[in-house]
């Protein structure tokens, strides 16, 4: 145990120190002339005024939830709780901090060389990429080794406290599970909020700059004349880089969580066949060898995730300091490459060491073969190098409707191939090694994080650098060679969604798994978990609940899509309002109210954020309670099965909407200026909230509905009051 987790804090503190590094190796990069230095001043001020506003509300959240598990647990799963959820924060803040701060360095690099501006862009996204694994990674070691008593085989066992001291209210769990599960919920909780506020704040910006400046208007985007184009650059830093590292560290957690906690409630249940049944897939044939190895089963995920962060300091290295200048993109992918390789050999050598086979190690590159194949099939879908995003620009010339609706067609057919990767690696992996295996895979999806969060920051910065370049006044070559880094980040970004859609389906499922088996009772109760969807007793009660999380997501989206559209009607009425009353605006002469156009934003993000991010807290406890753990159980399957062919539909729809509209303006099908590509732009605001609102809250939405479950499983009766 000491070992384990001594050299994985050791590679989490290294990690922590690059991020440093790399911010530091930013902050000394020249950030231009004064113009260039102004527009990032307001970019940074609105940036942090957003982020702090929404600390301060989940602040509050965050303080009265870990109060509640102090009453009804322990004080360690609250301190758990506010480490987790702590640490989610620090995540968000750190990426928006250096992408701030790399924008206009970028486009400063870009007028010397293109090869610089990928280095100082990529090096920013970086900081964000391996903060996230580090933060997670010495978080989770730091709660293990604080509360290691918890975790000890003597003291692992299913034991039992009183509510609030109310006779017959005993809840029975395992106390390091519940600690873990702690440490999950409240970074997934903050991840929630950053997702769904800074999805309001940079997508209801992006539609009304876009709607009024390049549709009405006609000028081009991120002219300085449109009031809104600060507040856009403003989101892409807090929607794509502070909610995308809250976002992937939540990911990164959950999947390692539902193993841990699977193979908690494993060793619990091990004197039971079926258990020892499952433990003999893995060579295990020997309870003594078990039990005397225990730590091995519990701490093997954080050696595996250890073996990540090497792998993507690696890869961060290897494309920092290549030495290819013609195809940059290869130079990401390779870096890609290189870290899903690396990672793979950690592993092998880690299970080398263990007492175990390689079935791990198989479900853990099962995990990683299936995230890469969609990874590659959301860029197929969505990149315009493939027919189905050029086949949709073309459809453009016929208006915004039959934009639209080819654009839905492309994100719903795409969900064919996702789905079948998805199927066939989950009947691998449970053929395997059940649902354990299952869990691996999920991990091993998210193993390497720090290079996948690294690449997928960069686009933003890539963003932000194109935008200053317009909105300074500078040679319109130093914008098309920011474009060309910008159109290199949608890809990987397409890459960096498959994955997250991939991961967020295992851990998931391996997470209901882990709540099925927290709600089994005692010790000598804890078999493999089933749902009993036809039982006389229980089967309509599944079913009930099936239907209903099936439901949620679709509600769910609609309160996200809502907050988007009345804060992006607010933000065109606003725009509109500047250019009326300010005729000096059209001709450049009239400075405009950017500041307006931020408060805006923010204070419609973080007031339209509480209700969606509350509701996966609160209806899982509703339901638990009211109408028992099967109807629960249900549920969470449902809103699984809803959400991730949801996810699916929004990402890839959104994402391929958004890159056909860039193939119209680079000059095919009239390019920018015709009637293409105004249909084109009407298409992309309609698929923006999709892929930056929807589809990465509804990751999120299935993972903390599921470790909020887990939290409070103990809870929950067998049967609702009005059965028994």
């Amino acid at each position: 145990m000491t070992v384990i987790l001594a050299a994985s804090g050791l590679v989490a503190v290294a990690a922590l120190f690059w991020s440093a590094y790399g911010t530091y190796y930013v902050m000394r990069r020249d950030p231009g002339d004064e113009r260039m230095r102004r527009i990032q001043g307001f970019i940074r001020e609105g940036a942090w005024a957003f982020m702090l506003a929404e600390a301060k509300v989940m602040a509050v959240t965050l303080l009265i939830i870990g109060a509640v598990l102090w009453a009804l647990f322990y004080w360690e799963v609250a301190v758990a709780f506010w480490v987790g959820s702590g640490l989610s924060m620090a995540a968000g803040f750190i990426g928006m901090n250096a992408a701030t701060l790399a924008n206009a360095r970028t486009t400063h690099a870009v007028r010397r060389s293109l090869r610089e501006a990928l280095t100082v862009a990529f090096t920013g996204g970086s900081v964000m990429g391996i903060a996230v694994a580090g933060l997670a990674t010495a978080g989770l070691v730091f709660v293990i080794w604080l509360f290691r008593r918890e975790f000890d085989p003597s003291v692992v066992q299913i034991v039992t406290k009183t509510v609030f001291g109310i006779p017959g209210a005993d809840v029975n769990f395992i106390k390091a599970a519940l600690i873990v599960s702690a440490y999950s919920a409240g970074a997934s909780l903050v991840a929630l909020f950053d997702r769904v506020g800074g999805g309001i704040y940079t997508k209801a910006a992006d539609m009304a700059a876009d709607l009024v400046g390049k549709v009405e208007l006609k000028i081009p985007e991120d002219d300085p004349r449109n009031p809104a184009t600060i507040a856009d650059n403003v989101g892409d830093n807090v929607g794509d880089v502070g909610g995308l590292g809250a976002d992937l560290l939540e990911s990164f957690v959950s999947s390692i969580i539902a193993v841990i906690v699977i193979a908690l409630y494993v060793y619990v249940g091990r004197l039971n066949q079926d258990i020892q049944t499952l433990l003999a897939k893995y060579g295990i044939t020997d309870l003594a060898i078990f039990e005397q190895n225990y730590w091995w089963f519990v701490l093997l995920p954080i050696l595996y995730v250890a073996g990540g962060i090497v792998a993507s300091l690696l890869a961060v290295m290897y494309i920092r300091y290549s030495r290819r200048t013609k195809d940059m993109q290869r130079i990401l992918m390779n870096g890609f490459t290189l870290a899903a390789v690396l990672t793979a050999g950690f592993a092998a050598l880690a299970t080398a060491l263990s007492p175990f086979n390689f079935i791990p190690f198989i479900s853990l590159l099962l995990g990683i073969v299936s995230g890469v194949l969609i990874g590659f099939i959301s860029e197929y879908y969505t990149s315009a190098r493939y027919r189905p995003t050029r086949e949709l620009a073309r459809m453009y010339q016929s208006g915004p409707a039959v934009g639209v609706t080819e654009g839905m067609a492309v994100g719903m057919s795409s969900s064919l191939l996702v789905c079948l990767v998805l199927g066939i690696a989950i009947v691998v992996a449970y053929q395997l090694g059940g649902l354990l295996a299952v869990a691996y895979a999920g991990m091993g999806m998210l193993t390497f994080v720090g290079i996948m969060v690294s690449m997928d920051s960069y686009g933003p910065i890539g963003d932000n650098a194109a935008g200053i370049a317009t909105m300074a006044k500078l040679d319109p070559h130093v914008r098309e060679q920011c474009d060309v880094l910008d159109s290199i980040g949608n890809t990987t970004a397409a890459i960096g969604k498959g994955f997250a859609i991939g991961s967020a389906a295992f851990a998931a499922i391996g997470l209901i798994a882990a709540y099925l088996w927290s709600a089994a009772g005692r010790a000598t109760e804890v078999h493999l978990p089933n749902v009993p969807l036809v039982s006389p007793e229980v089967g309509g009660l599944v079913m009930a609940g099936l239907i209903t999380g099936a439901m949620l997501t679709y509600v769910f989206s609609a309160m996200l899509i809502r907050a988007v559209s009345r804060t992006a009607d607010v933000m065109v009425q606003e725009i509109r309002r500047q250019f009326r009353e300010n005729p000096k605006l059209m001709s450049g002469e009239g400075t405009p109210d950017y500041r307006r156009c931020i408060t805006i934003t923010a204070h419609n993000g973080v007031r339209r954020m509480i209700v969606p991010s509350l509701l996966a807290v609160v209806l899982p406890l509703f339901i638990g309670l009211v109408f028992g753990r099967y109807t629960l159980a249900g549920f969470l399957v449902g809103a699984l099965l809803s959400a991730i062919m949801l996810a699916i539909f929004c990402g890839n729809a959104g994402g391929a909407m958004d890159n056909a509209k860039k193939y119209v303006e680079e000059g095919h099908f009239g390019g920018k200026g015709s009637e293409a590509h105004a249909a084109g732009v009407v298409a992309d605001t309609v698929g923006d909230p999709l892929k930056d609102t929807v589809g990465p809250s509804l990751d999120i939405l299935i993972k903390l509905m599921s470790v909020i479950s887990l939290l409070f499983a103990s809870l929950f009766p067998v049967q609702p009051w009005f059965l028994r």
